[in-house]
């Protein structure tokens, strides 16, 4: 067979070689296939000199002609392309299905196996003979064993001839996409992990612990699956705009001490994010005009605002020691990451909140049960020293040891209850705050109960010291005791007392002071006694009077008059 013609013949099964001409069938080395597909398989296989069709299957040398074209275009494609029979064998192969299976010509094998085996991700293991049985196009994805992963979408179909099935396979290279993808998902599954605990573990936990079992899950998200080993993680301060450390990894000691604030100029990076709220990717830190160095040798950083609720609560940065170290998916993996950071961060600030309320409305429920027996003791430890002038110096080193040790239970409890919280976090927006009020002593007198522990509560909360008794001559006693050195700087005292009107007790406190700091306080009504109109006679300042039960602001109000006015100002 030397040195003859080779020849392809493309002919019906029924005709075998009888419709080539005798004379190329005596010349020529023929090889017969029945249809164009595996015509195209066969030359994919072998070199041949020419190819020859019956003239009755014209029509078929047309497809076969397209073929050929089709496969000098899909040659050229970055995508890989095979044609495959019924059985899944390669009939055909473009160079780069060839090349990534590195095996040289597969032409005659099985799909799979040309490609190593991959695994199918997903439920459907089978996509082809799924292809091939229901008529249907479909797409997989396939893992190779080298981590790569190809999308494969799988297209039957038929020969118009011998209505043999065959498959046009095509490949695509999605390994980046498929990493980037897992790589989200990762992100995504580390953030709802962040400050994942059961509620006993958490509520078991000192909060110092729980800030550091957050950051340390912050630092493996951000090593272990963002890659990033220089993290600098700051928080807002919202009433003074500084940005205060909380997490810093592989930063240096100068950057981390550096003060920074929330302003677009003159802090940084950091500073620039806080302020806009807008992400920053310096591609290069030598002619970023806004960075400051982090760490020595950084090259590159990114920077993303902490978002809660569209408010900026802090900043997340990472450093790296390469030009362009980062791209947009960076950015949006970290805007991604930051999100849950910020959302973590709230549900510890609200866990740290709840238990820094539950422990206030303890101290305040033991207050409001300790005040008023601890304001007798007072009361009555006073009203027996004012009383008994003969009593030995011994008796009243021990009255005066009553008196201070009442008073210090209450301070105590009153300190406690003010120290749990902080402050932007505990007084509610709406509270009026009252600075003024802040160390002021106020005694308070009235036969009800429900008045003093109304007036502990108020003014309390504004750290007001607050005492009261029930009696005029408790009050008196009480008032001339703290006279000379811790004199109180308001009375608030009812109309109606046990044992005198508010003006008789006026006129036994008119000696001792300049001008009486005295409120009257009294219900709607008539005023048989006309106690307010012979107080206003002897003194009383002209807004030195409240309704009770006491109206917050109304009582706050009138305190604060009544301190501006005798500390020398206009009535």
């Amino acid at each position: 067979m030397a040195g003859k013609l080779k020849l392809l013949y493309v002919s019906n099964p029924a005709t075998g070689l009888n419709g080539l001409p005798s004379a190329l069938r005596e010349s020529a080395e023929v090889v017969v296939v029945h249809n164009p597909l595996r015509a195209l398989a066969t030359l994919a296989r072998e070199p041949f000199d020419a190819i020859y069709v019956a003239a009755e299957h014209f029509q078929s040398a047309l497809r076969l002609r397209r073929l050929l074209e089709n496969d000098r275009i899909l040659e050229g494609m970055p995508d890989a392309v095979a044609l495959l029979d019924s059985d899944f064998t390669i009939l055909w192969a473009n160079h780069q299905l060839l090349k990534w299976c590195n095996r040289g010509n597969v032409i005659g094998e099985r799909f799979f196996a040309a490609l190593g085996n991959p695994d199918v991700v997903g439920c459907d293991g089978y996509p082809l003979l799924k292809a091939v049985q229901s008529g249907l196009a479909n797409s997989s994805l396939l893992k190779m064993s080298d981590g790569r992963h190809y999308q494969m979408h799988a297209a039957p179909i038929i020969d118009p001839e011998d209505k043999a099935r065959h498959l046009v396979v095509t490949i695509r290279d999605v390994t980046v996409e498929t990493q980037q993808q897992q790589k989200l998902e990762a992100i995504q599954d580390a953030g709802r992990e962040l400050a994942d605990m059961k509620p006993d573990e958490i509520f078991a936990m000192p909060v110092e612990q729980r800030i550091d079992m957050l950051k340390a899950n912050i630092l493996h998200c951000t090593q272990d699956i963002l890659n990033y080993d220089v993290v600098e993680i700051r928080l807002l301060d919202r009433k003074t705009k500084k940005l205060v450390a909380l997490l810093d990894v592989g930063m240096d000691e100068e950057a981390v001490c550096r003060e920074l604030y929330a302003k677009e100029t003159g802090n940084g990076v950091t500073g620039f994010v806080a302020a806009t709220g807008k992400s920053y990717l310096c591609e290069d830190t030598a002619n970023d005009p806004l960075y400051l160095t982090g760490v020595t040798g950084a090259k590159s950083s990114l920077t993303v605002p902490l978002k809660l609720h569209n408010e900026v609560i802090g900043t997340f940065n990472v450093e790296s020691p390469q030009l362009h170290a980062f791209t947009d998916s960076d950015l949006q993996f970290l805007k991604v990451f930051c999100r849950d950071v910020a959302m973590s961060l709230n549900t510890l600030q609200l866990l740290v909140a709840q238990q820094m309320n539950a422990a206030q409305e303890s101290v305040a429920q033991i207050h409001s049960q300790v005040a008023l027996p601890i304001d007798e003791i007072v009361a009555d430890a006073t009203f027996i020293d004012e009383q008994a002038a003969n009593l030995d110096e011994n008796t009243r080193a021990r009255l005066k040891k009553i008196l201070d040790s009442a008073s210090s239970i209450r301070d105590v409890i009153q300190k406690v209850g003010r120290s749990l919280p902080p402050v932007d976090i505990y007084i509610p927006p709406s509270c009026d705050k009252r600075d003024k009020l802040k160390g002021k002593r106020v005694l308070v007198v009235d036969p009800e109960p429900s008045v003093l522990n109304a007036a502990h509560k108020l003014l309390e909360q504004h750290e007001c010291h607050v005492q009261t008794a029930q009696q005029g001559a408790d009050a008196e006693a009480i008032f001339k005791h703290n006279a000379n050195n811790r004199r109180y700087d308001v009375v608030i005292a009812g109309v109606k007392l046990p044992d005198m009107s508010a003006y008789e007790l006026m006129m036994r406190l008119k000696p001792l002071v300049d001008r009486i700091p005295l409120i009257l306080t009294q219900e709607y009504g008539w005023d048989a006694g006309h106690t307010l109109v012979k107080c206003r006679a002897a003194g009383l300042h002209p807004s030195g009077c409240v309704i009770k039960p006491f109206k917050e602001r109304q009582l706050l109000d009138t305190v604060e008059t009544i301190i501006d006015w005798t500390n020398g100002g206009k009535a």
